[in-house]
């Protein structure tokens, strides 16, 4: 018997009648020549019971069962499912696929399980409710974040991959180019320049959800690949900016049943967040309840950080954030370190979500910043040559915000890391979710690209 496919969740408005349903074995229980066992797909679980073809069935089994729904009987009903007041009276069990004895149980919420065996087996470990319902939880935040900025006039707009190295606060991945030998792109630790020269391009208001690389250790917070919200906004000052995202933030969290501890953001100083905190990554909440979402700003944060090792100046985050105007004269007498940013940087229960600032739009001003990092001019015409140039032709003022994805889902989840939350990521020594990543290639292909390796001593 074959009929159209039912959903497990669409069984509850179908009692009395035949459904045909695909999925998973989740348990299975044997009463006296009765066998009840849960039946998962995309959609939830439902109770089957079946008085044969069902003894050999195992967890994880992939099957099609046809049967009847029925009311459950009264005082069996299971108020944890959605599908609770129903249960299938199998007349039917197909197996599509057998399982081997899995590698670790999903049916817990693994946290018990060493993370390398997990990721080793991510496709498995996805099976788990816990990590199945923060991956649905992601997607249902972006498309809320989507559809909110696209009604605030905003225009989603995507950005190259393969980009130019340029100094942006961490080490670049460098991928080399076949057709250009000796030469090589990099993938972008953030769409920084694209977006602004979006903004000399005259769209005003753009956004998007891009893929950000970066060559540093990983971390709870931190990953090789992440994913951020990217925000840039022409003819506005820093307080446009914060108002749209606590209104985009409170929004978002209240939306999802959760509730914003203060608003608006309180805003505070750097200075005076170090030194009552200690850090600049705070948590504004009493107890450490994970429905409430502490959000605050960090303000006039320092342009320029001095490296020791490298015996010069460097930006605080990045070089193409604005000083403030009041301190331009600090530029001139060389007083570095007192000069004030238009950076602002938004936290959240403990976590930095984020950050961005009001941009350099001066070629002038932009290129001192450069030159008090240490670049000479021809560096300074090499690697941001092109930037400068677009600036030469009618720039608007602009600025924006990039909080990242993976910190804000792990932190409205109450994850321990940004991994719980991403559907394959990088392990904490830098290895490739199921992969074998890094990995060696093939000597012709590096031959091909006129590379050679040298092994370290």
């Amino acid at each position: 018997m074959r009929m159209e496919r039912t959903l497990v969740k669409d069984t509850v408005g179908k009692v009395g009648e035949e459904v045909n349903l695909f999925g998973w074995v989740v348990a299975r229980r044997d009463h006296g020549g009765v066998t009840f066992f849960d039946l998962s797909d995309r959609s939830g679980v439902v109770q089957v019971v079946a008085k044969s073809d069902a003894q050999d069935l195992r967890s994880q089994d992939v099957v099609r069962v046809s049967g009847k729904v029925k009311e459950r009987p009264k005082g069996s009903e299971n108020a944890d499912l959605e599908t609770g007041s129903v249960e299938i009276e199998a007349q039917e069990i197909e197996v599509i696929s057998k399982t081997e004895t899995l590698p670790f149980p999903v049916d817990t919420d693994g946290y018990d399980i060493d993370e390398e065996h997990r990721l080793k087996y991510r496709y498995l470990d996805l099976r788990r409710n816990r990590l199945r319902e923060n991956i649905k939880f992601r997607n249902q935040v972006v498309n809320f974040i989507r559809n909110w900025l696209v009604g605030e006039d905003f225009i989603e707009i995507e950005t190259p991959i393969l980009t130019k190295a340029t100094p942006e606060g961490a080490r670049d991945f460098l991928v080399p180019s076949r057709i250009h030998a000796g030469k090589f792109y990099a993938l972008p630790q953030s769409p920084q320049q694209y977006k602004q020269l979006l903004m000399v391009a005259g769209f005003e208001r753009y956004f998007q959800f891009p893929r950000c690389f970066r060559d540093e250790d990983t971390r709870k917070d931190r990953q090789l690949e992440f994913t951020q919200l990217d925000i840039e906004m022409s003819f506005v000052d820093q307080e446009a900016i914060l108002n749209l995202t606590e209104r985009l933030f409170t929004e978002m969290a209240e939306h999802f049943g959760y509730k914003v501890l203060k608003k608006p953001f309180p805003k505070i100083k750097y200075a005076d967040a170090m030194k009552k905190y200690g850090d600049d990554k705070f948590d504004l909440r009493d107890k450490k309840d994970p429905n409430i979402l502490a959000f605050a700003w960090v303000v006039d944060q320092p342009l320029f950080e001095w490296k020791d090792r490298e015996n010069r100046w460097d930006a605080m985050h990045h070089p193409f954030t604005s000083p403030n105007p009041e301190d331009l004269h600090l530029l001139e007498s060389g007083e570095y370190g007192k000069v004030k940013s238009w950076q602002h940087d938004l936290v959240c229960n403990g976590y930095e979500l984020g950050g961005g600032s009001i941009r350099i739009t001066d070629p002038k001003l932009q290129a001192k910043i450069f030159e008090i990092m240490g670049h000479t001019q021809q560096q300074i015409q090499k690697k941001f040559g092109h930037l400068l140039k677009a600036f030469e032709y009618g720039v608007p003022p602009h600025g924006g915000i990039a909080p990242g994805i993976d910190r804000l889902i792990a932190v409205m989840k109450n994850e321990p890391t940004i991994r719980e939350v991403i559907a394959f990521p990088v392990s904490s020594t830098g290895q490739t979710s199921v992969m074998d990543a890094p990995s060696r290639v093939d000597p012709d292909q590096l031959e091909e690209l006129g590379i050679s390796i040298r092994e370290k001593k």
